[in-house]
């Protein structure tokens, strides 16, 4: 029976965030080894629960998980800490026959941009060069060649919002068991393209991704194709590996997984116009959900797109809302300030606050408004369905429903940043989703998979922030030049 090591260091870093990713942050999202790492993934649609799943009938040696909610980069210190646990960790559990790491792909650290790159090629050198690794990661990593270099394959999920994780913890399983009974023997190749794809335009649902993973989908049909992989990247981690990528594994055949390298590339490259934003404004938004007065919408608030790493506390959807008086609406704002301010008060009370606009200077200014105080929550709820990111428990902190006294605007304030993945969140706090003409959801795909239940209509926003969907407002330092869209001659 093979010994299988699970690891997972799942970060994804917004290098234009001012807050920092602290050992904390880990702390409040997931920290695990053991048996505890069973518990908590066995049943869940995350890539370990396919892991744990796919391993049967081998010995897991579940290792050790990491992860964290998007933020800024990682201290020095605390990605040190993390990594150093780890391979410690990795050490005392060998000998082992195979590992299966979950990664990200768009992890930085203060000293370590490619921290992806750094954490694989340090278990990589602890464990020798003989020893299958396989690893899985998120599309929206920005693919380096050390990451490549440190694995035997990898495979990213293949839909956004992402709801096939499990999927492919089941095949990086089926990779690696079928690699230690000399099954297969996995070859890799990568191609990095000069290429930005634009946030907006990331959604595999739509006609000019689609058409990309079609051709992915009919490579497989190959029977020494094993894998293969796009990385759509991830524009707000401004390391010189950012941007697109493709991935193709083979059963020793390294020109086959060239030529499966090859064919992605020149299909995504010759789309590259169709892979550039379409931004609409707050108030052409505005201006169509009034058009359509019997739909109920969505408002996706991009440039504070908790996911991708933003604030959670970004203002500017809500007043223009509150503005129009379009309604009834909902919003959900990290403040832990306000929630401790009317935790002084009881339900039913009219308070004044100044909500949002707290963490940085980049989402909109705080609010001041009125509010009626409805009632208060733990802000744990759970979640069973497949959904965006795998998660199956959230805690948001105590919270805290208001409502507006001079427009139909339901807010939820919440003292943890939370990321709209989950109707759940809604309800658990005792509010019916269908009860609101818009809600707004600090997101661009991820909260499709939730709130399309709900919703007729979605109109991603371009809204200012340290997301925003408008990459030629981003302040970039480090990205490799030449890179389109920046750079139209190659």
């Amino acid at each position: 029976m093979h010994r299988i090591g699970i690891l997972a260091l799942l970060h994804e870093s917004n290098t234009f965030v001012e807050s920092p990713t602290s050992f904390e942050r880990f702390e409040q999202d997931v920290i695990v080894f053991g048996q505890e790492l069973i518990d908590k993934f066995a049943t869940s649609h995350h890539e370990i629960g396919g892991f744990i799943q796919g391993l049967a009938g081998s010995q897991i040696v579940p290792i050790g998980a990491y992860r964290a909610t998007p933020a800024g980069a990682i201290p020095k210190e605390t990605w040190e800490r993390i990594v150093e646990d780890l391979l410690s960790r990795t050490r005392k559990a060998m000998p082992l026959d195979g590992l299966l790491i979950a990664a990200h792909g768009a992890a930085v650290a203060e000293h370590a941009r490619d921290a992806d790159g750094d954490f694989l090629s340090r278990i990589r050198q602890l464990v020798g060069p003989d020893l299958p690794i396989v690893a899985t990661l998120d599309p929206h990593g920005n693919l380096s060649s050390r990451m490549v270099t440190a694995c035997n394959a990898l495979t990213a999920y293949r839909t956004n919002p992402h709801l096939d994780q499990h999927a492919r913890g089941l095949e990086a399983a089926e990779i690696l068991t079928k690699t230690l009974r000399r099954e297969i023997r996995p070859v890799m190749h990568a191609e990095f393209l000069p290429l930005v794809i634009n946030i907006e335009r990331q959604s595999t649902d739509e006609p000019h991704l689609k058409r990309i993973y079609e051709i992915a989908d009919r490579q497989l049909e190959n029977p020494k194709a094993i894998s293969n992989s796009i990385l759509l990247g991830f524009p707000y981690a401004d390391v010189p590996e950012m941007g697109s990528a493709v991935v193709a594994v083979t059963d020793n055949d390294p020109e086959l997984a060239r030529t499966m390298a090859k064919e992605l590339y020149d299909a995504i490259w010759e789309s590259r116009e169709a892979m550039q934003g379409v931004l609409i404004p707050i108030e052409t938004a505005l201006d169509q959900v009034q058009f359509e007065a019997s739909e109920r919408f969505c408002l996706l608030d991009m440039g504070d797109n908790v996911g991708g790493g933003s604030a959670a506390d970004g203002t500017l959807i809500a007043e223009s809302l509150l503005k129009r008086k379009i309604g009834p609406s909902f919003v959900c704002i990290y403040d832990p300030q306000s929630v401790e301010q009317c935790q002084q008060v009881s339900v039913g009370a009219n308070i004044e606050l100044r909500i949002g606009g707290k963490t940085d200077q980049q989402h909109g200014a705080t609010w001041a408004c009125q509010v009626t105080v409805k009632s208060f929550h733990e802000g744990r709820f759970t979640e069973d369905r497949p959904r965006h990111g795998g998660i199956s428990y959230f805690d948001q902190g105590p919270s805290v429903v208001v409502q507006t006294t001079e427009a139909p605007m339901t807010i939820l304030l919440t003292s943890r940043r939370m990321v709209p993945f989950s109707l759940n969140q809604l309800t658990s706090c005792g509010l019916d989703p269908w009860s609101f003409r818009v809600l707004v959801a600090k997101g661009v795909h991820a909260p499709l998979a939730a709130y399309r239940e709900v919703c007729q209509r979605f109109l991603r926003v371009n809204t200012p922030g340290s997301t925003c969907a408008d990459v030629f407002q981003l302040d970039y330092r480090h990205r490799r030049k030449p890179l389109f869209p920046f750079e139209k001659e190659f």
